[in-house]
C-alpha cells in the first residue's frame, strides 16, 4: 500500500489469518533488530480508513472459501526495501550469487537476534539492488513470527529460526563473527525496551498489558542464554559453521 508519507508499505491487519499478535511481534521485533544494528526495514503504524477497505475489492481475505473483508483501523506497516521503480527485490538468490551479497556476515548477527526471540519460522530475508548496481543488500523481514507467534512463549530448538541454506553461514569462524550484534543483545538497555511498549496500539494485543510486559520480562532474561542457543545450533547434524575455529588454550 502507498501510504500518506509517499512511500510503500507491505501493511498487515487485525484480523489478518496469522494471529492479531504477529502485528506486535513484526513491530517490536524490527524495532529491536535496527535497535542492535540489523538491516531490518522501517515500521509503521498505518492507519486504514474504512472507506478504502469498502472500496478496494482486493483487501480481503479468503478463508475456507469464504470472503472477508480485511479489518480498517491501525495496521503494521513495513516499509519497502526498496522504492518501486528504484530498484529490484528477490525473496530467493541461488547460491552462486550469495558471493554478491554485500552484508552477508550479517546473518551470523540475525541467527542471534532469532534466538533472542525465538523466531518460530525460518528467518526471511529480501535481497535488493538498485538499478545499476552490481552488489545486493540483504534486509531481514518478517519478524511475525518471533516470541512463538501468538503464543508468546519461547520454545527453543536448534534449528528454529534459521536461515535455509548453510552458505550465508560459511564466514562464521568463531564468536568475534557474531560481532557487535551479540554483545548488543547480551547488553540491551531495559530502559530502551519498555518505551517500544508504550508505543503499541493496545488493539495489536488485545489490552492485555500484563501479557505484553509478561513477554518483556521474559526477552530481558533471555539475553543471558543467547551464546547457549548458538552453540546447541552449532552443535546440531547441520553442522552450520564448518569453518568455526576452536579456540586451543
Amino acid at each position: 500500500m502507498r501510504c500518506a508519507d509517499g512511500g510503500y508499505y507491505v501493511v498487515k491487519f487485525q484480523n489478518n489469518p496469522q494471529h492479531l499478535r504477529v502485528l506486535v511481534n513484526d513491530w517490536l521485533g524490527s524495532r529491536l533488530g535496527t535497535l542492535i544494528g540489523l538491516p531490518m526495514p522501517e515500521t509503521a503504524v498505518v492507519d486504514v480508513h474504512p472507506w478504502l477497505v469498502e472500496h478496494t475489492p482486493e483487501l480481503r481475505l479468503e478463508l475456507g472459501g469464504e470472503r472477508r473483508m480485511l479489518q480498517a483501523g491501525l495496521s503494521f506497516g513495513s516499509r519497502y526495501v526498496v522504492e518501486p521503480f528504484a530498484g529490484q527485490v528477490w525473496d530467493y538468490l541461488p547460491e552462486n550469487l550469495m558471493g554478491r551479497v554485500r552484508n552477508l556476515r550479517e546473518f551470523a548477527g540475525v541467527l542471534a537476534f532469532d534466538k533472542w526471540t525465538c523466531n518460530a519460522n525460518g528467518r526471511q530475508a529480501a535481497f535488493w539492488k538498485l538499478s545499476r548496481q552490481r552488489l545486493f543488500t540483504a534486509s531481514f523481514i518478517d519478524q511475525g513470527y518471533c516470541f512463538n507467534a501468538g503464543e508468546w512463549d519461547f520454545p527453543d530448538a536448534p534449528l528454529r529460526g534459521v536461515f535455509g541454506r548453510n552458505d550465508v553461514y560459511q564466514g562464521v569462524t568463531g564468536w568475534e563473527s557474531f560481532e557487535p550484534w551479540l554483545t548488543n543483545i547480551e547488553n540491551f538497555p531495559e530502559s530502551s525496551l519498555w518505551p517500544l511498549a508504550d508505543q503499541l496500539p493496545p488493539e495489536w494485543y488485545d489490552g492485555q498489558r500484563d501479557e505484553l510486559e509478561r513477554l518483556l520480562c521474559r526477552l530481558l532474561a533471555r539475553r543471558e542464554r543467547v551464546r547457549e542457543l548458538i552453540l546447541e545450533f552449532k552443535n546440531s547434524s547441520r553442522n552450520p559453521f564448518p569453518n568455526w575455529k576452536e579456540v586451543v588454550n
